[in-house]
């Protein structure tokens, strides 16, 4: 009698491949993959310094196809998303796109994302995480219809300094004349595509969103620019993603904080407040889920929020504890952390108790390493910031600047 060995499954092969998936691979020298909302994802495809410097100083590109992406139309699409998220979003436009969270009854947030409102009762929801459950029951007595679309769009992310440049090279129009959180219609290399001027980096940056047979085609023409040698266009993934969207300063769900569908402990769960983002909780606008909750949070000293922080020191605070120095207390913990090769520093977010709805008056990060196989010790001041760690202005110059 012999024993068959075990079937051994290949990581890429029980993950769907996005539309790009040939040419990433063909671009990919580590092979370096992670999985995101089902699909094969590059984590790394050459190294993280050169992804990073592409973003903060040519054009970068990525591959958003694995972002969920929900359409929603009807006669009550605008109700039924003013129903659901904490903003006002009678105030977007058609062609434009907003940043919204959305929250359970008890006023902790699920998720975030942008809505594109494309045409007058037809909107595109983006989010990080699978909503469609939560979509759909939040609109039973709505006259809209809600369609999961992820893998009806291909997509991708070009930001950097000559990200206008490369898309124009390959022949983008009405770039010249598109404002931050603007959407258009057009052609590129013969083929139609939805160009939006978003981004997660901070930086100059579109969206490019099309049919997923025009995939190749688009990718191609983009970096047509770098191979006749006009502009440098690079391929990055989520490890560069991940530093930029700190130093721009843009949250994460279930990275930064626990989502309200996902906790497992009471309490473990974040608010808008709590989260820093009490600038999209708009109490003027009619009933929202979770409105109540929040009117009553409001109505009390916060007890804990999500702040920006730079370090004194050249040590990454990666799985610190963060204390209170004027008594020693443990008031919180570093939950997403980076050294920032641009500004010289490291940089992190805490989540911070708060006394009578303050921050201490000193915050300093305990930081264990590594040096000759043994373990130290350092103590790291902190500094809160409440703007963005880093942002050019040519992020909002229209038409942007090209230099």
């Amino acid at each position: 009698m012999t024993m068959e060995k075990p079937a051994m499954h290949n990581f890429a092969q029980v993950l769907e491949p996005s539309p790009f998936h040939d040419r990433i691979v063909a671009h990919t020298l580590t092979q370096n993959w992670a999985e995101w909302n089902g699909y094969q994802t590059v984590r790394v495809a050459d190294t993280v310094a050169s992804e990073y410097f592409a973003v903060r100083s040519s054009c970068s590109v990525m591959d958003l196809t694995p972002m969920e992406k929900y359409r929603i139309t009807g006669p009550d699409a605008l109700d039924f998303l003013n129903r659901l998220v904490t903003r006002d979003i009678s105030k977007l436009k058609p062609g434009r796109v907003m940043y919204a969270v959305w929250c359970n009854d008890k006023g902790k947030v699920i998720d975030d994302g942008t809505i594109f409102h494309l045409a007058p009762g037809d909107y595109r929801l983006c989010a990080q995480h699978h909503q469609l459950d939560w979509l759909l029951l939040s609109s039973i007595g709505f006259d809209v219809t809600i369609a999961k679309e992820t893998a009806d769009i291909a997509a991708l992310s070009v930001q950097g300094p000559t990200a206008y440049s490369v898309l124009a090279a390959a022949g983008a129009k009405g770039l010249e004349g598109l404002k931050p959180f603007g959407i258009i219609e057009t052609e590129m290399a013969g083929i139609k595509l939805t160009i939006s001027r978003t981004g997660f980096t901070g930086d100059l940056g579109y969206e490019l969103w099309t049919d997923p047979d025009n995939a190749l085609a688009m990718w191609d023409a983009i970096f047509a620019i770098k191979h006749k040698g006009l502009l440098d266009v690079r391929l990055i993934g989520l490890d560069a993603l991940e530093m930029v969207r700190i130093e721009a300063g843009f949250i994460m769900p279930g990275w930064d904080f626990n989502t309200a569908e996902n906790v497992v402990r009471a309490d473990h769960d974040r608010s808008p407040f709590e989260l820093g983002l009490d600038w999209i909780v708009k109490f003027d606008k009619p009933y929202f889920t979770g409105k109540k909750a929040l009117l009553e949070e409001r109505a009390r000293p916060a007890r804990r929020r999500l702040v920006k922080l730079s370090l004194e020191g050249n040590r990454v605070p990666s799985g610190s504890f963060l204390f209170d120095r004027k008594d020693g207390t443990n008031v919180g913990s570093v939950v997403a952390h980076m050294w920032s090769p641009i500004l010289k520093t490291a940089l992190a977010y805490g989540d911070v108790e708060l006394t009578k709805g303050a921050l201490p008056d000193q915050l300093w990060a305990e930081i264990y390493y590594q040096k000759e196989l043994k373990w130290r010790l350092a103590w790291a001041k902190c500094t809160v910031h409440s703007a963005p760690f880093w942002q050019h202005e040519r992020r909002s110059k229209t038409p942007p600047l090209t230099s």
